[in-house]
């Protein structure tokens, strides 16, 4: 599975912190979910850390459902 990538924080002076993705609002938080996330980004991988925190991670299993006979293009017909 790649790496998460494309994340990025900020912050901001009344000690909010903005998560972005791709330059995108992902994720503000505020007090002591502010702080606890800032210790953890600083202790592990930053952006393995700011896709868990917004739920922005894949879970491995994408892939094989997308090559299940069932989700494959060139369906026909309902059920």
């Amino acid at each position: 599975m790649p790496q998460p990538r494309g994340f990025a924080y900020e912050q901001r002076a009344d000690s909010t912190v903005a998560i972005t993705h791709h330059g995108r609002a992902a994720a503000t938080l505020r007090g002591g979910r502010a702080e606890k996330f800032l210790a953890e980004v600083e202790s592990g991988d930053p952006q393995l850390v700011m896709a868990r925190w917004t739920g922005a991670y894949k879970f491995g299993n994408e892939r094989m459902a997308r090559n299940h006979p069932r989700n494959r293009s060139g369906r026909t017909g309902g059920r």
